[in-house]
């Protein structure tokens, strides 16, 4: 099971997810909100061997390997409307694709959505709402089952140890991305819920 801590602004909290053996750790480069954090910080903050990812929400290509460059990043996590040819221009083997579920009318044209994009990036990610991130809110997981997916995916939306232990069985994803569900205030990590959340994951939970 893949395991992604994004909004991540604070020292503390990055030592803490690798340390933890967590697999990506998320940077959020989107002004509006809040926990966007400048490129040159998140260049500062030591991720361990945790795969960095940034999340881009308005930025072209061009800006946004920059930024990549800048931050160290392993990832381009894209919530805009970047094209498929954006995304290749960024590098298909570096991009996690965000898809909401919610804007779709059908199962039938999510997975259309999901193909047409196969060829572009190297990992899907599954958040709640029809756009942004962060929001606390769940899918309906059980929607999600008959999806194919031509490369690992990873789940979002307010996933608490509580909630991952519903989800995990409800869609069976790759992988799972923690935000808010293991948040004190926007940006700011508690440790204790970062650790209940990954024994969730691992299906080492009580």
């Amino acid at each position: 099971m893949l395991v992604k801590v994004c909004g991540l602004k604070r020292a503390e909290d990055v030592r803490e997810a690798a340390e933890l053996g967590v697999d990506f750790c998320g940077f959020i480069f989107h002004p509006q909100s809040p926990r966007a954090i400048a490129p040159a910080r998140a260049a500062e903050l030591d991720s361990g061997s945790c795969r960095r990812v940034g999340v881009f929400v308005d930025q072209g290509s061009e800006e946004i390997l920059g930024i990549m460059e800048t931050a160290r990043l392993d990832f381009a996590q894209l919530h805009g409307r970047q094209s498929v040819d954006c995304a290749l221009r960024i590098g298909a083997e570096k991009v996690i694709r965000v898809l909401w579920p919610e804007r779709f009318a059908s199962a039938g044209a999510l997975q259309a959505e999901i193909d047409r994009h196969a060829r572009a990036c190297a990992y899907y990610l599954l958040d709640a709402g029809k756009r942004g991130g962060g929001s606390g809110r769940h899918l309906d997981w059980e929607s999600l089952r008959e999806l194919r997916f031509p490369h690992p995916w990873l789940l979002a939306g307010g996933l608490s140890a509580d909630a991952l232990t519903v989800a995990l069985q409800a869609c069976r994803p790759d992988g799972v991305d923690l935000n808010s569900g293991i948040e004190v205030a926007p940006g700011v990590k508690e440790a204790g819920r970062l650790r209940e959340a990954l024994l969730a994951a691992r299906g080492e939970r009580a």
